[in-house]
């Protein structure tokens, strides 16, 4: 019999008075005890205090909360003045800045009076990070290398970082403090750290930005397609062809719808070669009968190509512009030649007239949105979309000389598009 047993085997028989005192003695104990353990409980209990470190690595993800809805917006002077508010709050740095390759879009916090938004950038420091592509520490004002002079500058270190998209710099963050020495680590990573957001966020709103310029340009396309001009002619010709060629009418009909259809048809930013091409000779057959014996079309196509990955609605507004502003308002007969070869690792592409030519002082302005006719796509449209999807070095080229002719050409890399039976053999 155990001890516990042995006491309450002779409880029962203490008297009621003794009972009762028992009982609250025991209620006693227990509740001291559970006050007890309370207490020590919430003793231990602390509130915590984030580090320095940690608080570091909350900023970056409050910058993207804040940062997300403005830089959808683009990086410009106004939405980098924005942002660049948002780091400084966030980091609590003297200075901030932010710039694109060329000039300052934002600059806030302390600092000389001689350095302006819009100021191409006057630093070496910063030059250089664009140049390469990495990251610059200063710590000490003299290196920075600034070509502004008698500047009573109050800050001395900074981290310089550039930002990017697709691999490509675009511009850079720069924090600064007006302590001499090198930035702390935690100040470091704190802009690395911003720099990857807004390199993420700005790669976001660029694919968003492509997806609305294709949408676009669908919509362009289809509004030029229907425009009087274009419809009336081509209707027009089909009239004049109806009293003398009845059965080249109604193929000429079919064509046209053929090319409505195509329009609304194109979806995403990527087809195939032979996609964009059939998209072309259905345009140029209807041109064709048109201008019958005054338009020439020479093409020059690698045909190992045609299931090669394109860029849709590429091809169409440079040939539309060829014909249109090219070979129309010259007096004797034109030629347009397409050219599209392979290049090494690449797809160059040469459309080529020989028409009336560009003037030299309007050469500069063709590839501006919103230049010209309003009656296509628009050269500066393809060009956008050329640079947003390869990078700087994707452009349209044009070389135009009056009397004589315009050549467009772009590269851009080449990707084979693997058809059905090919991956079914693979499987």
């Amino acid at each position: 019999m155990t001890a516990f047993e042995g006491f309450f085997g002779f409880y029962v028989f203490f008297p009621e008075g003794l009972k009762l005192l028992l009982s609250v003695i025991l209620l006693f104990l227990i509740n001291f005890l559970g006050v007890y353990v309370a207490s020590h409980f919430f003793r231990s209990f602390r509130v915590i205090t984030l580090k320095k470190e940690v608080q570091d690595q909350l900023n970056p993800l409050m910058l993207a909360n804040e940062a997300l809805p403005i830089i959808k917006q683009g990086l410009n002077v106004e939405t980098a003045g924005k942002i660049a508010e948002i780091i400084q709050r966030i980091s609590d740095m003297e200075a901030v800045a932010i710039t694109d390759r060329e000039k300052v879009l934002a600059y806030v916090g302390v600092g000389c009076e001689r350095h302006k938004i819009g100021d191409p950038i006057r630093t070496f420091a910063t030059k250089e990070a664009i140049r390469t592509g990495e990251l610059k520490i200063i710590d000490h004002s003299l290196k920075y290398i600034c070509s502004v002079k008698d500047c009573d500058c109050p800050l001395q270190a900074a981290v310089v970082v550039p930002l990017k998209i697709r691999g490509q710099v675009v511009g850079t963050i720069k924090l600064y403090q007006t302590k001499k020495g090198e930035m702390p680590a935690q100040t470091v990573k704190l802009a690395m750290g911003i720099a990857q957001i807004l390199n993420l966020q700005m790669e976001i709103a660029e694919l968003d930005r492509q997806a609305q310029m294709v949408t676009q340009a669908q919509l362009e396309a289809l509004q030029a397609k229907i425009n009087p001009h274009f419809l009336f002619n081509t209707l027009n010709t089909i009239i004049m062809f109806n009293r003398t060629n009845p059965e080249l009418a109604r193929k000429l009909l079919i064509h046209l719808a053929k090319f409505f259809r195509q329009t609304l048809k194109k979806q995403g930013m990527f087809g195939t070669l032979k996609e964009e091409l059939d998209y072309v000779n259905t345009y140029l057959v209807l041109e064709k009968a048109r201008f019958r014996q005054k338009l020439r079309i020479i093409r020059d196509i690698d045909r190992e190509l045609l299931n090669y990955q394109f860029p849709v609605l590429t091809l169409q507004p440079l040939v539309e512009n060829a014909v249109k502003h090219g070979i129309t308002p010259k007096e004797s007969q034109g030629t347009v030649l397409i050219r599209i070869k392979r290049d090494g690792e690449k797809i160059h592409v040469e459309i080529k007239d020989d028409g009336v030519g560009i003037s030299p002082s309007m050469i500069g302005r063709v590839l501006e949105p919103g230049f010209g006719s309003g009656t296509g796509v628009g050269m500066s449209n393809v060009h956008e979309r050329l640079l947003s999807l390869y990078g700087r070095e994707a452009g349209l080229k044009i070389e135009s000389k009056l009397g004589v002719g315009t050549t467009v050409s772009f590269s851009i890399p080449a990707f084979k598009i693997e058809e059905e039976g090919e991956r079914e053999n693979e499987n």
